[in-house]
């Protein structure tokens, strides 16, 4: 048990909550509602295992800088609890299980299922020769939920404008929040010429970059309600998630970076959570 809680502290599993209920209201946008447990259990499957599969490869390729990095360097790898070996071995099992469950949920899916993985396990080496990391990393959370509307309907028929514009919110919301955690290392990405918005354009840039994404992030989330016909609970969630976010920029400036992780991790967690929660029960009440 303790070396299983130190491999889900590598790929901080519980950090999951930020894709999954993304994925969950793809879903449930393809159904129209609830969809048949058998998809939803392959869809919470796939999601977990790639995320996994991305996170566990970061950290893989990652571990020379992390170890060099005062804020990172007590991670599992570069602190030695585990081994590149034993984290590789973990990649490749999360490969291997997102694989399996593309493939049970359809042909469609199996065939797209490489390309996802070159964008998740890519995304690592971006900071190394662009600063587009930050939407690369947002790309990579974008594709759960455009995944998983295909996934119920086995086919592109259908009205992909409502999810084009959840995948869109998903995509700015996840690099504004990124720009956020990121301004943390700006001195030690340009000290080691690694590529970032806060590293290259400084921290006050990126904070007000962050805001604009997150501005753009719920005009999309509200978008997406406008185009699904969805009523009250969602744009009530809307609005909760709005409030969240300017909370989280409330908290950090250029000169006090202390509270990121209640920004980054637990404002952002309940923005995913919210949507969601808005969205299957404004489809239970009037779908």
């Amino acid at each position: 048990m303790s070396k299983l809680r130190q491999y889900l502290s590598l790929v901080k599993f519980s950090h999951s909550i930020f894709a999954l209920p993304f994925a969950l209201q793809g879903a449930w946008l393809g159904a129209g509602g609830v969809p048949s447990v058998r998809s939803l259990g392959l869809i919470v499957l796939c999601a977990v295992s790639a995320r996994t599969a991305a996170m566990g490869f970061n950290r893989l390729v990652d571990r020379r800088i992390d170890a060099a990095n005062p804020r990172t360097r007590t991670r599992e790898i570069p602190a030695g609890v585990i081994s590149p070996l034993g984290a590789g071995l973990l990649v490749a099992s999360a490969c291997a299980v997102f694989l399996l469950g593309a493939w049970l949920l359809g042909p469609l899916c199996l065939k797209i299922a490489p390309f996802v993985l070159v964008v998740l396990l890519g995304y690592s080496y971006f900071k190394r020769f662009s600063g587009l990391a930050h939407f690369v990393l947002g790309l990579a959370l974008a594709i759960a939920p455009l995944g998983a509307w295909l996934a119920v309907r086995g086919s592109l028929e259908g009205d992909l404008v409502p999810v084009l514009f959840l995948a869109a919110g998903v995509l700015t919301w996840v690099a504004g929040f990124d720009l956020i955690y990121a301004s943390q290392d700006a001195a030690f990405d340009a000290e080691r010429g690694l590529h970032s918005i806060p590293a290259r354009l400084g921290v006050p840039v990126a904070l007000r970059l962050s805001a604009l994404l997150h501005v753009v992030a719920v005009a999309c989330f509200a978008a997406q309600g406008h185009y699904a016909g969805l009523g009250w609970p969602y744009w009530l969630a809307v609005l909760v998630a709005a409030l969240l976010l300017v909370w989280e920029h409330s908290i950090v400036a250029p000169d006090d970076l202390s509270r990121v992780d209640v920004a980054f991790f637990t404002l952002n967690g309940w923005v995913g959570v919210g949507l969601f929660v808005g969205l299957a029960g404004d489809l239970a009440l009037h779908g």
